[in-house]
Order: structure tokens, then sequence, then C-alpha cells
């Protein structure tokens, strides 16, 4: 995961709501130091955290993580597999068309 991404895009979110560092990390109960280094990518956030801040900012998680997790040139065939795990074979046929 690219964790400057990940900060890259909180920051963002909190500056259009006008946020200080300082408010944001009194909302979410985090000192502002640890905010300060999340946003440079510095540190990590636990998933407890990450859902505090993206509830806090007014975001989903996956649109906070959306320009930090990089796929891999095989994970075509993977994602095409969860797509067409459960579907029946003539659903299978007709996607594979289009």
């Amino acid at each position: 995961m690219e964790q400057q991404a990940l900060g890259k895009r909180i920051r963002e979110e909190r500056l259009k709501l006008n946020l200080t560092q300082e408010k944001l990390a009194e909302d979410v109960n985090l000192s502002t130091a640890y905010i300060g280094q999340i946003e440079r990518g510095e540190r990590s956030l636990t998933l407890e955290n990450l859902a505090a801040v993206a509830n806090r900012l007014g975001v989903t998680i996956d649109y906070l993580l959306s320009d930090s997790i990089i796929p891999k040139e095989d994970d075509s065939y993977r994602i095409w597999c969860q797509l067409m795990n459960g579907r029946t074979e003539e659903q299978k046929i007709w996607q594979s068309i289009w």
C-alpha cells in the first residue's frame, strides 16, 4: 500500500472541510503529530483509526485507499475470477462476450 497516497488523500479531504490537523486529531482522538505523520506518509493507520478518520471526513475507507492500492499486472485474472464467482455458466458466457 502506498502510504503517501493515503496521506495525501486524507490531507485533501481535511482541507476541503477547512479542518486543521489539530481539530481532526481531536475529533478522532489521535495526536496532532500522528495526523501529520500520516499525511506525510511516514506512519500507517490501524483499521480502527482509518475508519475513524474516514467517518470524520465523511468519506468511505475505499475512497481514501483508492490511490494507495496499486494492482499488479497479474491481478486482472484474479479480479475476473472474483467477478465470475457465483454466476451461472450462462452468465459467465454472456459476460465474456461483452
